[in-house]
């Protein structure tokens, strides 16, 4: 599928997802946003709202009206809180509607999606014709693409590489992952509040954070074997960046510089993955502000653990990035296209 140009409609505008996809988008060359929708009756000018976006947009949130999108857009992304687009996506999955959607509705069957939810799940008939698309292993072949949660994004390209050959020992993956703020997204709550943050170091959710299953799916369909991981979150006290640590064991000796080679093998073609040089161990200040992941290794021959580093920008590669990415190859696309960008060390 290949348009001249793009017309996007962005529903959840105002959540720091929403206000992402605005602020990539807008040097997309192919893209045209035609339409904000807010979940509320907020109808103020976005400009107004979010001064940083004056003189670059000059749109208004109005209801989501699917009909409308649909006349007016190309495509829909969901940017909105787990457990909107469950109930709204019935009529552009009907229609066969392109859909990009950054929440975690559509990940995860029924009754994973209520266990790990706890919410009522969209009904089953609707979430199997969603697709799960990792965007740098790309194979979709559904109107409605369930993007990836920031976590499992990094956790899963930490991974894949050993996944993919059936190389983990399944008893041994241990994910201790850690995200900035704004993975939280916009509703205060008391851990959220700064007093609670500044200078201070937070677990979360330990064994039972909701990309938990996402992530487990997913390295089942690499490895069948795989049933369960050990994963805890953290919270840093920084605004944006994940940092994963993932320490694993393998069902193969190898030495360090053939578990290197299997890296640089499996993302040589990846524009978005940036493999390490051998025991150099990335940063997040390398990736803020880009769709890129940056991937590093060591190996330890006294234990035989694996430690793999992978960083990410949460609100770019994790959700808004690439949720644009996998637009990208919807429409054919180079993947590149629109993001190619610079980290913001400073």
């Amino acid at each position: 599928m290949n348009k001249k140009i793009i017309n996007v409609a962005i529903i959840g505008i105002t959540g720091y997802g929403g206000l992402e996809l605005l602020r990539l988008l807008y040097n997309h060359p192919a893209v045209h946003v035609v339409s904000i929708h807010n979940t509320s009756d907020h109808a103020e000018e976005i400009s107004t709202t979010y001064p940083h976006l004056k003189s670059m947009y000059n749109l208004t949130p109005i209801p989501a009206d699917p009909l409308h999108i649909m006349q007016s857009a190309d495509v829909v992304f969901f940017s909105t809180s787990s457990g909107i687009s469950k109930d709204m996506a019935q009529p552009f999955i009907e229609a066969n509607f392109l859909v990009i959607d950054l929440s975690g509705d559509f990940r995860l069957n029924a009754s994973e999606y209520a266990t790990w939810y706890k919410k009522t799940p969209a009904p089953q008939h609707l979430l199997d014709q969603a697709k799960y698309s990792l965007a740098d292993f790309y194979q979709n072949d559904s109107h409605y693409i369930a993007n990836p949660g920031c976590y499992a994004t990094a956790t899963l390209l930490a991974l894949a590489p050993l996944a993919q050959q059936g190389l983990l020992d399944e008893e041994n993956i241990i994910i201790d992952a850690k995200s900035g703020m704004s993975g939280a997204g916009k509703s205060l709550t008391t851990s959220s509040h700064f007093i609670n943050v500044n200078e201070n170091f937070t677990m979360y959710k330990a064994n039972h954070h909701q990309h938990i299953p996402e992530i487990t799916q997913q390295l089942k369909q690499w490895q069948p074997n795989i049933n369960h991981i050990q994963f805890t979150t953290s919270l840093l006290p920084i605004n944006r960046g994940i940092f994963v640590s993932a320490y694993v064991k393998l069902h193969s000796e190898l030495s360090a510089d053939s578990l290197q080679k299997i890296y640089e093998d499996t993302y040589q073609n990846k524009p978005f993955i940036r493999v390490m040089t051998q025991d150099q161990l990335p940063n997040i200040k390398q990736v803020i502000g880009t769709n890129f992941a940056d991937i590093g290794l060591t190996y330890n021959p006294d234990t035989k653990y694996l430690t793999i580093i992978s960083v990410i920008d949460n609100m770019v590669k994790g959700a808004a990035g690439q949720a644009i990415q996998n637009m990208n190859h919807l429409f054919d696309l180079d993947e590149t296209t629109g993001l190619e960008l610079i980290a913001q060390y400073a």
